[in-house]
């Protein structure tokens, strides 16, 4: 059975939230002689003189409308990053507790975990790069408090099995993080909907993939008003500054931009795929439903240097299990994509130049 409480650090439910200034009364204000701000403005243009709003209630309205999720189920991070590092705090007791995540997937869970001393357990994706349930299950114990899930997963860009997520979701008394990053360019439906039928769910999202605001550090996470109201009480009082939650009610303005370029990245998506199939030396191109490819390609440390001299960057993992000599590849623009290829197709020359020269 969840509970909750039973999850919660027992200092965090002890823990009396800082109070912000703008906490401290509701409606609308004309003078402000509560923060101790600069009253006389800034050098900017703009100004930013006064604190912003600690729980970003317009932003998340308009979030919620686009969402279809309740504003009180929104909570937003400095990027997902903050969200990750904020369900660590709150639920995991350090040196004492563990968590599973599913190799190969997002650096950031298990980076997180070290930094709140928080034992990580491994539960390696099938060759399918699907959920090895039977292996996951078997490390679970009383102590585990999160088992975090990537889907579409980074690096290997596949959704995963729906009805396996739902077993862990049924089966599992912790909370269930659904990192969903990437799913706007995939057509599997979020599990933001499923709220309501699991109080144990933590779905993330970003601003940073399809909406293109990865400067602005902009991260979602949907979840029972109980976990988002535990999470509010832990996170610093204006971790959202004013300038991001401005921007961030600009770009939702533009939602039909924002379809017009994830139908487009998708369409150079499959076309980048195509190509890259047929390429010398490229073994495999995996199915994504992300904006990137993991291409398994031979050599591919010497083409990722290669690449590099070039002055292309791509993602090497060739050294991640599963992943061996593969390179991530970010669907780049028409032209960003057409030099990729012919930087490809000039390595495959120079390579058959130099066994020339040596023979």
């Amino acid at each position: 059975m969840f509970n909750l409480d039973k999850l919660t650090r027992e200092n965090i439910q002890k823990l009396v939230p800082y109070s912000s200034a703008r906490d401290e009364f509701s409606g609308e204000a004309k003078v402000f002689l509560d923060a101790n701000e600069n009253s006389l403005g800034s050098p900017l243009p703009k100004w930013y003189n006064r604190y912003p709003d600690p729980h970003q209630q317009q932003l998340k309205q308009v979030i919620s409308t686009i969402k279809g999720i309740a504003a009180e189920h929104i909570f937003l991070g400095n990027g997902s990053d903050e969200c990750i590092d904020l369900l660590f705090r709150c639920f995991c007791e350090p040196g004492k507790d563990n968590v599973v995540i599913c190799p190969p997937t997002y650096g950031m869970y298990e980076v997180s975990a070290n930094i709140n001393d928080i034992e990580v357990r491994r539960a390696p994706l099938l060759d399918t790069f699907q959920l090895d349930l039977i292996h996951l299950e078997n490390l679970v114990d009383a102590d585990t408090k999160i088992i975090w899930l990537c889907s579409p997963n980074n690096p290997t860009g596949n959704s995963l099995n729906r009805q396996d997520v739902e077993a862990v979701l049924n089966n599992f008394n912790g909370i269930v993080v659904i990192d969903e990053a990437y799913v706007n360019f995939s057509r599997q439906k979020s599990f933001g909907q499923e709220l309501p039928d699991y109080a144990n769910l933590v779905v993330m999202q970003t601003f940073s993939k399809a909406w293109g605001l990865a400067g602005l550090r902009l991260g979602m996470a949907f979840a029972s008003t109980a976990i988002i109201n535990i999470m509010n009480k832990v996170k610093p009082p204006y971790n959202i500054s004013q300038a991001t939650q401005e921007i961030a009610l600009q770009a939702l303005e533009n939602t039909g931009q924002v379809n017009d370029m994830i139908r487009e990245l998708v369409d150079m998506r499959e076309a980048l795929a195509e190509v890259l199939a047929q390429a010398p030396g490229v073994e495999t191109v995996y199915p994504s439903d992300a904006n990137f490819l993991l291409v398994k390609i031979k050599e591919a440390r010497k083409v990722y240097d290669f690449l590099l001299g070039k002055a292309i960057v791509v993602r090497d993992r060739s050294k991640v299990k599963l992943c061996e000599d593969c390179l991530r590849i970010t669907v780049g623009t028409e032209k960003e994509n057409t030099d990729l290829i012919e930087a490809l197709q000039e390595w495959v020359e120079t390579n058959v130049q130099e066994k020339v020269v040596e023979n």
